[in-house]
């Protein structure tokens, strides 16, 4: 099986042939990855795809089973404290001590570096200047997140890991904390990003890779990715009744345009489709002769997470035959 792999001259993280094995599970099996000094980096895969396995080798917090890894120039797993002291990371939850008020929990985590940053600058970073006095017990999910993405930050890092950093973030502190991430690599600073949220990726990324079942199985900018797979036009729709005492549809259409129409998860129908203007007058034709209504009728260009979806379908089985 061919392993998408990027080349890039001088990486900060370089990764060839990176296996780890949990008794009879290959959780990450044999990926290749460069990442470059400045760029957002993104890893996107379905749970248990093996992303946080992968962060935490190149984190220096797990061993690995197989291949090389050097991140900025040295072997993460030997947890040298002035490699350690170059990165930032913002887990997905952390045991911050609950008893210690914001100010004094960022001032415990500066003071393990050897040139932090100051703490007035981060509460500014990060908007929490107003509970600086609050004890972390007391502080809402949100500001908890944005207390853990201070302390990524506490010792100024060169690589920063961010492992779903805006989660339960209100779509204000979500763009907040995007503009922290671009500011960040304006500084020409590196991030590793892991998130579920498609747009996030797409608004953040340089490059993306997506990761199924231990492996890459794609590489490449979010244009590369959405142009190689989900190609076409999509259309979404759900039905309704015409009227309160009108009948619902007899049956609905399995295929539009010769297109394959999907059932979604919230009960919509969806279909790709290269033909739209025949799909769409299909679908229209058929829900006046039926006497429904196209409620959120919804027609655009294939999607990062079309392309998302389609791989996880089409990579998301048992592949051990294909294991080194």
């Amino acid at each position: 099986m061919t392993h998408p792999r990027s080349s890039i001259a001088d990486p900060v993280i370089r990764v060839r042939g990176l296996r780890k094995v949990y008794g009879d599970v290959e959780a990450v099996r044999g990926i290749d990855l460069d990442v470059a000094r400045g760029e957002v980096f993104a890893l996107l895969g379905p749970n248990g795809a093996g992303k946080t396995t992968t962060l935490e080798i190149l984190e220096g917090y797990r061993v690995r089973t197989g291949g090389d890894v050097s991140v900025l120039g040295v072997d993460p797993a030997r947890r040298d404290p002035g490699f350690l002291a170059r990165i930032g990371i913002c887990l997905q939850a952390t045991g911050i001590e609950r008893y210690l008020t914001v100010r004094e929990v960022l001032e415990l985590y500066a003071g393990y570096y050897p040139r932090p940053r100051p703490v007035s600058e981060l509460l500014d970073t990060v908007e929490l200047q107003d509970a600086a006095g609050t004890l972390v017990r007391r502080l809402s999910g949100g500001q908890r997140r944005r207390l853990d993405l201070a302390l990524a930050l506490a010792g100024d890092p060169e690589l920063l890991y961010l492992d779903e950093p805006t989660t339960g973030f209100d779509p204000e502190a979500r763009r907040g904390a995007w503009d922290l991430v671009r500011s960040f690599r304006g500084a020409g600073r590196t991030v590793i990003l892991t998130t579920h949220q498609m747009d996030e990726a797409e608004a953040l990324a340089d490059r993306i890779g997506v990761m199924v079942d231990g492996r890459i199985v794609a590489l490449g900018t979010a244009g590369e990715i959405v142009g190689g797979r989900a190609t076409g036009t999509h259309i979404r729709w759900r039905t309704s009744r015409a009227s309160v005492d009108g009948p619902m549809a007899a049956s609905e259409p399995s295929t539009l345009a010769g297109s394959l129409v999907q059932h979604e998860p919230d009960g919509g129908r969806s279909l790709r489709t290269d033909d739209p203007s025949r799909a769409l007058h299909e679908l229209t034709g058929w829900a006046m002769t039926q006497g429904v209504v196209l409620d959120d009728l919804r027609v655009g260009r294939a999607t990062l997470e079309d392309a998302y979806l389609e791989l996880v379908a089409a990579h998301g089985r048992d592949v051990s035959s294909d294991a080194p």
